[in-house]
């Protein structure tokens, strides 16, 4: 087990900096890729649905989240801190929790899901392929 090098309160100062919108390993690449392939349509964390999707596509009815590995509790990435575990782990059931409850209701609602995790957007290509299907499988 490694010890944090740093105290308790820079930690906290840490964590308490990263952003939860226009991350710069999530969203800002992401949407810097779709700009670069010439993908249109899409708006950024639109309001009036749960979640608050990273990007909609609003005309085809499709949502996309961008999920931090850490943040959501990535299977092949997430690393459970060693200290304060009981914290994190009720905050990672948390946001799990609130992830499965914010894509049921836009699935009810007639909306197409997609879930990227931060470590897939190492195959930006692939992403947007994805993004493609998801688009070309809904009509307008």
């Amino acid at each position: 087990m490694t010890m944090d090098t740093v105290s308790t309160k820079t930690r906290s100062n840490i964590m308490r900096a990263v952003r939860s919108r226009d991350n710069k390993s999530t969203e800002r690449k992401l949407r810097a890729s779709m700009v670069g392939a010439g993908t249109k349509g899409w708006v950024m964390h639109e309001k009036s649905l749960p979640g608050r999707p990273d990007f909609v596509f609003m005309d085809k009815r499709v949502a996309v989240f961008v999920d931090g590995c850490f943040w959501h509790g990535c299977p092949s990435c997430y690393r459970r801190p060693s200290s304060s575990q009981e914290y994190w782990d009720n905050k990672l059931s948390k946001n799990s929790n609130r992830d499965k409850r914010n894509t049921a209701s836009l699935e009810e609602m007639g909306w197409s899901v997609l879930r990227i995790w931060e470590h897939e957007l190492h195959d930006l290509q692939d992403v947007r392929s994805r993004i493609d299907s998801a688009l070309a499988g809904r009509s307008n």
